[in-house]
């Protein structure tokens, strides 16, 4: 069979690739590498930075291009027959990388090419990469004897399957629930973008009435606005109990995720999990990390206690003082309400001046001003959808530094959040630049009828986020594969994308997309200082939550044992109760579907606190323009320099004083979030 998977094209055939090519591309795939780590672990004579240190870094560069592209369309385009395919050569494909670190011959040349003059004589990225590498394989085992790396790649296979399956049911039980409503007069509350989409949804289906699901949008609008509060109830428990019964209960697959990693923690003689795949991050162990979350908890906790005293008070006023207790599916109705009240504020108002279209070409025009890049559409690049559009990012010298895919809108095949990946790694190498291939994606507000997006603004920050997520990977200039782009530090990696979300509260960046949508007026000015004055409105409870988040997170990887602690679900629960606005129900199981801990061997795990890191990174940094211009292309120029176009080369807090001329401060944070005493 000819399969479009088996050679690494930078134009990828998406409109070519089907489910039955996945398992013979993969397996001769696996052949190829195999035979190749073979070869370098059999290899003998001098050892160089060519033949030991960059072999290694080839070895494996079809296959992670080709298992890069099928995992990328299970999750946006899946279907059963390619859910199967990749689900057969994942165990494979996660043995043999496995392997490689366990090798006793790969493990033997490199230990051989340190010893070397030339090793030691190494400097920067090169001797980073060295350092990095034999590191990595002292964490991933390769000095265990030949029944600990049994166990270890028995580990590692299975993580590999249960996480891809935590993943599956998350997607399936989203996509299971539905709510149709008839009577219209259920609606009230509703904005009338919302109700144009649930009808829209409704219609999709060849349903009658209006339809909502458990997608973004769907979801917090009905949370947000809808009045009947038995509606939101239904919503808010069907969201917050997703995949923890029934056909995808994900709660013994948790357990197991929580057991396995637990397992290769202690294999590898570290304290826990935290320790393991914190110690080659900023935070460096668990430890640290859970100072760093009880700072800004005890920080937070004044006017997270004011502004719920605040809400419940506010509720009282509109339905007296023998008003019901506040449930978590009143919390953000009450909130909007409170919101409109004190500011005269409806985050509704915004939509029409958020075009989609508009809100790109107006990004593109901010890092062309800011970074000295220029984006275009870029025609010819089949994708995976028809709504799927793509990109190409040149230099001010006119060398083309990357493209992209850009993939907005929410599907019943596609996986929920929001992301952006990396296809292929370019950079300087011998023969000139290599571009870069990446995608970002979304599940943002849709087209309805004949109306365009028309986003929240929170959904233009997370276009901004995954694009800055994009201009790490797309402007980094590191020649080497694994240490450029994003490959950088957990804690370290949302610095990039998180920076640009402050240019979505700035006037003169706002002017480049907020036009409204049938007019072209800016974004009046009235309107703006409302936005404005609102921006802080329950900063400390949007605060809390992501502490709660990685509280728990931390919690489950350093602290959690089933025979003390009991059901992993309410342990969580009552880690998360204090965190939270309104008591929790008994029930409630988002760690169920928290794909950010629990949807692949690693990820988020023991870093989610990495959110709030690197927040406090790019609130400090974007000082630097609010200093100067918020255009400025000379502090521009310099984030470019020195973060987006390093990577991993350097370590971070390196990178970052290199920028900063100082180490982070706090400040700079509470004080944007309006949590500064």
């Amino acid at each position: 069979m000819v399969t479009p998977l088996l050679e690494i094209q930078f134009k990828v055939p998406f409109d070519q690739i089907r489910a039955e090519h996945v398992e013979p591309a993969i397996q001769q795939l696996l052949e190829e590498a195999r035979a190749n780590q073979a070869e370098l672990s059999s290899s003998t004579g001098p050892r160089t930075f060519h033949n030991t240190l960059l072999a290694l870094e080839n070895l494996t560069e079809k296959l992670d291009w080709a298992m890069s592209v099928v995992k990328h369309l299970e999750s946006v385009a899946t279907y059963p027959e390619l859910r199967a395919a990749y689900n057969a050569v994942q165990p494979e494909v996660s043995l043999f990388y496995t392997n490689i670190v366990l090798d006793p011959g790969i493990w033997r040349i490199l230990k051989e090419y340190a010893a070397t003059d030339e090793a030691r004589a190494l400097a920067g990225p090169r001797a980073r990469f060295l350092k990095k590498t034999m590191d990595g394989f002292r964490r991933s085992g390769a000095d265990l004897d030949e029944a600990g790396k049994a166990r270890l790649q028995s580990i590692e296979v299975e993580l590999s399957t249960v996480t891809t399956k935590f993943a599956e049911n998350v997607l399936d039980a989203t996509n299971a629930f539905e709510l149709v409503i008839t009577d219209e007069t259920q609606l009230a509350g509703l904005p009338p973008s919302a109700v144009e989409a649930a009808r829209e949804s409704a219609k999709s289906k060849g349903l009658e009435g209006w339809r909502f699901t458990l997608q973004a949008p769907s979801y917090t609008a009905v949370i947000t606005y809808m009045a009947d509060r038995r509606i939101r109830e239904e919503m808010y428990r069907a969201f917050s109990t997703r995949a923890s019964s029934g056909a995808f209960d994900n709660r013994t697959i948790l357990l197991r995720i929580l057991e396995l990693r637990k397992a290769k923690a202690a294999l590898l003689e570290y304290r826990d999990f935290a320790d393991l795949v914190l110690e080659d991050r900023m935070a460096k162990n668990g430890e640290r990390a859970y100072e760093f979350v009880r700072e800004l908890h005890d920080r937070t906790k004044e006017f997270f206690d004011k502004e719920n005293d605040s809400l419940r008070a506010f509720r009282r006023t509109l339905e007296g003082d023998d008003a019901p207790r506040l449930e978590p599916w009143d919390v953000a109705y009450y909130a909007e309400k409170q919101r409109e009240a004190l500011y005269e504020f409806d985050e509704e108002a915004l939509r029409p001046y958020f075009e989609l279209n508009k809100v790109e070409a107006g990004m593109y025009e901010l890092v062309s001003r800011i970074f000295g890049v220029k984006v275009q559409e870029e025609h010819g690049m089949p994708g995976w959808d028809p709504a799927v559009r793509s990109y190409t990012i040149m230099d001010a010298d006119g060398t083309k530094l990357g493209s992209f895919y850009a993939d907005w809108f929410p599907r019943e095949n596609k996986r929920g959040g929001a992301w952006m990946d990396a296809l292929i790694t370019g950079g300087p190498k011998p023969d000139g630049f290599k571009p870069h291939l990446g995608l970002i994606c979304g599940n943002l507000t849709p087209p309805v009828g004949d109306k365009p997006s028309l986003l929240t603004h929170r959904e233009v920050e997370t276009v901004y986020h995954e694009f800055g997520h994009l201009l790490h990977h797309c402007l980094s200039k590191v020649e080497i594969r694994s240490l450029a782009g994003t490959n950088v530090a957990w804690d370290f990696v949302e610095l990039p994308s998180q920076i640009m979300e402050n240019w979505c509260w700035e006037r003169p960046s706002l002017d480049l997309f907020a036009h409204h949508y049938q007019t072209g007026e800016t974004l009046p000015d009235d309107l703006f200082e409302k936005m404005k004055r609102a921006k802080t409105f329950r900063a400390a409870n949007a605060q809390m939550r992501q502490l709660s988040f990685a509280t728990m997170d931390l919690a489950l990887h350093t602290l959690y044992s089933r025979e003390k602690d009991g059901d992993v679900v309410e342990y969580a629960r009552k880690l998360m109760q204090p965190f939270a606005s309104a008591p929790l129900p008994e029930d409630y199981a988002m760690i169920t579907s928290f794909t950010h801990l629990f949807a692949s061997p690693v990820a988020y795990a023991a870093g989610y606190y990495s959110y709030k890191w690197a927040e406090v990174l790019d609130a400090d940094a974007f000082t630097r323009f609010q200093q100067s211009d918020v255009f400025s292309r000379e502090v521009g120029s310099e984030f470019r320099d020195r973060i987006l176009a390093r990577g991993d080369s350097e370590d971070p807090a390196d990178l970052y004083r290199s920028f900063m001329g100082r180490d982070p401060d706090l400040t700079a944070l509470l004080r944007r979030s309006g949590l500064a005493a």
